[in-house]
């Protein structure tokens, strides 16, 4: 093996480019052409896809666009086969004319997804009204003495009996809870719930009844009255789980003889389930309170639809009625609220009860300052203004209700009964937040009159304003009124003293303002905000409301020379003091500019704004920073950086380069892509120049490569340098810098000993050669246009490279540094050729240095005979331990790259090549179709004039049959 003869074959790669082209063919377009519809044939057997066209009398033929998928089902999806080819199963029975119009009529009834469902304001209601104060449970859970009844006791005495054991709740056992905190009760309350659960499931059935009796009657109780909307949330709660399973009891009661239609009617249901139900309302008839009477009626509304047709109607208006003898305002307008929610969920174009209810409202609202009202809040210490706000998410909701899917009119019909009551504040706000924005925005001035009459003492106007903004910020009033409107909400607002209330209403009509005018007004609104939010450092508790405006200020503002223009937008700024509120805000801005801004720019108030925005998330980086929050930084700032151009002014960019590299070297990813810029910049450079460098430019392109070579050593990713310097120097090559270019590349060989084994990459330990065999490969590619330096030996650069690689602690049982040798081994035979197979424009490579010099050529033939006995050395060795397989695959790669660069009319290398494709077909390791193709290859290489030796190896190639026990192990 040692006397192997290494010569390169003679390549001619503009003959070789010639021989891979694709053969043009010609196409007879009146045929086929490759945008030509193509004809799909529907017949009525089976369904196909076919060129051309297809006549039949059994078939119908149309133009459509072939789709690749069908294409290869012959036109057939398998759901369409199936269904072609399948029997369709008839209906048991035909659905009637009435059945249809029912079905049709219920879909227009349903509440659609424009409805915001109660189950979103649940959470709101808990969370906004909470005490302090001791809370307490009273519960009457009638007595445990049982009553027996005989087998052969009539119906009429069981019903008797089960209406003494309710009678017992007025008898029976009390058990009272004092003391309790908001959670404590809370608690209590799920486990009550849980209580009804078990004893459904466990058919006590009349004991479910008294815990939802009972929990009813809590609703009565005013004693703790800021608590009472959250309490009515926990109550009824249970109500709705009750309700449910009183209905799924009946439902389920209906399956014989055939299970009910979702739109079924009472005639449906059969005689044993209308008794249960019946049974049930006369349970809950016997009740003698209102209130627990009134709330489980409704609780169980829809079971209505059980017995009449008009049912639920009915109920709807009797209980709308009796809500009439609930004495306290607030606990009727709760109950109003709750037969609304379930009327509906129900029945909701049954507006009439929905409406009544609400007027029944406005005739109460007198009795807010009636003396027991008064006396009661005097009692419990409790304004009249948070006393009022209790009321709003019932009027909220009744009023949402009335107003889904209203006509205009009707809001019209609201505002002159507003009018009639005195402008009631608390109505007029709800009407504001049930109406749709559209309606409301249209008659935005007519509504700041009406607030303007408004009584201030029970509730404030800037909540009023706040709720109008929220509309405005919805849709558009006007344009001739958006001005007076502005001024009128405005007049209001910056006279609110507490920060925490004009914040709340200021943050709204900042996006009213962005909508509809310039920056001057804009620019007016953030002056007044710092002279209310700086006095006493008020803006440290109003941090979500100033982000929310500075969100609503970039949404819509993009142009950033005007946003960067207002006098007071970075004052603003200044206010956020917190770091991590202050970062999430520059974030924002940044997230903003990358998206909106369309063009580069080099506008020095921008520039200079944004570098210190990018400069404020940069300085939040530490050493407690997360790598995910480290990678959103500068992928933002990266943004930023790619977004500034100074066009021709080369050096003002690389200036700037410059300043970022000092501002933001803590962030790795951002000093990385810095040198790309500045690669990118120099690239640019020679492409404007055309390459013609001029004393000042070849100074430039240099100053960028000094950059780049003083930048990268400060990176701490050792493949991040390797790849930098490896592209620092070709693109110091291509500017005709040769010296840098040299620099860089030998700053790559001096660091591959510093290559780890294992790098961590997404936090997992991972091996290294991978990379770092392309990045051999990618430098082996440049090496081919990078001149010998004239001082150095021949092929000093290839050699240092190869040097490295041998010296280089690889893993244990690695083929790496053999694949190397072999990758090496086209390079070299490339540099032997007379043209090379690429050049860079200006650069003299060794082509031209030496001029094919047989003293050059020697060197390099030496080299690859060096080379080759080192993988033969390797390959000798693996067939002496357990890796044959290695041994095969390591030897037809070598034989692939003889036969591709070596010249074979050598005897020697000739042989060398038969034996390694005996080497690596000797244990059937070697992939059969792989060298079926390769013989075929070479079969038709040697058809060449110059390869006709080529003939002589393939007689002597041959194909081994795979031993069985290989063939069974894969």
């Amino acid at each position: 093996m040692a006397s192997v003869q290494w010569h390169s074959r003679s390549r001619k790669y503009e003959y070789e480019r010639q021989m891979c082209r694709l053969e043009a063919s010609a196409v007879e377009f009146n045929d086929y052409h490759p945008l030509k519809a193509i004809t799909v044939t529907d017949s009525k057997s089976r369904r196909s896809v076919r060129k051309g066209s297809t006549s039949s009398s059994s078939s119908s033929s149309s133009s459509v666009a072939l789709d690749p998928l069908s294409s290869m089902l012959d036109g057939t999806d398998p759901l369409s086969l199936f269904a072609a080819t399948s029997d369709i199963p008839t209906l048991p029975h035909s659905i009637s004319a009435g059945e249809l119009g029912r079905k049709r009529k219920d879909q227009e009834e349903e509440v659609g997804s424009d409805f915001e469902p109660w189950s979103s304001k649940r959470g709101e209601i808990l969370s906004r009204f909470t005490t302090t104060e001791k809370l307490s449970i009273n519960l009457f859970m009638g007595s445990d003495k049982s009553k027996a009844t005989s087998p052969s006791s009539a119906v009429s005495d069981k019903v008797r009996t089960r209406l003494e054991e309710l009678d017992d709740l007025e008898e029976g056992s009390q058990r009272e809870l004092l003391n309790l905190s908001q959670q404590d009760y809370v608690n209590r309350i799920e486990e009550l719930n849980q209580s009804l659960k078990e004893a459904w499931g466990s058919d006590q059935k009349v004991k479910a009844l008294k815990i939802v009796i009972q929990c009813s009657k809590l609703l009565s109780d005013t004693s703790v009255i800021q608590f009472y909307p959250s309490k009515f949330v926990l109550i009824t709660d249970i109500l709705d789980t009750f309700g449910g399973l009183v209905y799924d009891r009946i439902w389920s009661m209906c399956a014989e003889p055939h299970p009910l239609p979702e739109s079924f009617c009472a005639d449906d249901v059969n005689d044993t389930a209308k008794e249960t139900c019946l049974n049930w309302f006369f349970k809950i008839a016997s009740i003698r309170e209102l209130i627990p009477r009134l709330y489980v009626e409704a609780a169980l509304l829809k079971c209505n639809r059980f017995l009449t047709k008009s049912g639920i109607q009915e109920t709807l208006q009797r209980l709308t009625a009796m809500i009439r003898g609930i004495g306290d305002p607030l606990v009727a307008v709760y109950a109003r609220a709750y037969l609304c929610r379930v009327g509906m969920e129900v029945a909701p174009h049954l507006k009439d009860s929905l409406n009544k209810n609400f007027f029944d409202l406005l005739a109460t609202f007198r009795q807010i300052h009636g003396d027991s009202v008064q006396n009661q809040l005097a009692q419990q210490r409790v304004e009249i203004p948070i006393y009022l706000t209790l009321y709003s998410p019932a009027i909220h909701w009744i009023l949402q209700c009335v107003a889904y899917r209203a006509p205009e009119v009707l809001l019209t019909e609201m505002m002159e009964r507003c009018k009639k009551l005195g402008n009631n504040a608390l109505l007029l706000n709800s009407v504001m937040w049930a109406f749709r924005a559209e309606f409301v925005a249209t008659r935005a001035t007519d509504f700041i009159g009406m607030i303007k009459d408004c009584d201030e003492a029970g509730f404030p106007k800037h909540l009023l304003f706040a709720s109008l903004g929220r509309s405005l910020s919805c849709a558009d009033p006007p344009e001739n009124e958006r001005l007076s409107i502005l001024n009128e909400a405005w007049k209001v607002i910056t006279k609110v003293r507490s920060p925490r209330d004009y914040m709340s209403c200021a943050e709204i009509w900042v996006e009213f303002t962005c909508r509809h005018f310039t920056k001057r007004e804009v620019n007016t609104v953030l002056a007044d905000i710092i002279k209310h939010m700086t006095p006493d450092r008020a803006f440290e508790d109003a941090y979500p409301q100033l982000q929310s405006v500075i969100q609503k200020i970039v949404t819509y503002f993009h142009d950033f020379s005007v946003l960067f223009s207002m006098e007071k937008f970075l004052p603003f700024l200044d206010m956020f003091q917190k770091d991590s509120v202050r970062v999430e805000v520059c974030k924002c801005i940044m997230e903003t500019f990358i998206k909106h801004q369309q063009e580069p720019t080099r506008d020095p108030v921008i520039l200079n704004a944004l570098l210190h925005i990018c400069k404020t998330m940069h300085d939040s980086v530490n050493a407690l920073t997360l790598d995910d929050e480290k990678r959103s930084l500068a992928l933002l700032i990266n943004g930023f950086i790619r977004m500034v151009s100074f066009g021709r002014d080369f050096e003002q960019q690389l200036s700037f380069c410059v300043e970022a590299r000092a501002t933001f070297c803590n962030l790795e990813p951002v000093i990385i892509h810095l040198i790309h810029t500045v690669n990118q910049l120099a690239m640019e450079t020679n492409r404007v120049m055309k390459g013609n460098h001029s004393r000042k430019t070849a100074a430039f392109v240099r100053a960028c490569a000094a950059y780049s070579f003083i930048t990268i050593p400060s990176l701490t990713s050792i493949f991040s340098r390797l790849n930098l310097y490896l592209l620092s120097g070709q693109v110091a090559l291509a500017n005709q810098c040769l010296s840098q270019a040299d620099a860089f590349l030998k700053a790559a060989v001096s660091l591959l000993p510093d290559v780890p084994r294992t790098i961590s990459i997404e936090g997992k330990q991972r091996s290294s050669e991978p990379f770092l065999l392309d990045l051999i490969n990618n430098f082996l590619s440049t090496l081919l246009v990078v001149p010998d330096h004239p001082e150095q030996g021949v092929l000093y650069l290839v050699r240092g490279l190869l040097n490295m690689v041998q010296d280089y602690t690889w893993e244990d049982n690695s083929d790496a540094k053999v694949r190397v040798y072999i990758s090496a081994l086209p390079l070299l035979a490339a540099m032997s050729q007379e043209t090379y197979l690429y050049t860079i424009p200006k650069v003299d490579s060794n082509e031209t240095l030496y001029g094919g010099d047989p003293k050059f050529i020697a060197e390099i033939n030496k080299l690859c005979e060096t080379l080759i006995v080192q993988v033969l050395d390797h390959l000798k060795g693996l067939g002496r331990d357990d890796g044959v397989r290695r041994q095969g695959g390591l030897a037809f790669s070598l034989f692939g790259c003889l036969l591709a660069h070596g010249d074979l009319r050598n005897n020697k290398l000739n042989q060398l090549t038969v034996n390694l494709w005996n080497l690596s077909h000797k244990h059937g390791y070697c992939d059969t179709r792989t060298s079926v193709r390769t013989l075929e290859y070479i079969k038709q290489q040697s058809q060449q004039p110059d390869l006709g030796h080529l003939s002589d190896i393939i007689t002597r190639l041959s194909l081994q049959s795979r031993p069985r026990d290989v063939l069974m192990n894969e």
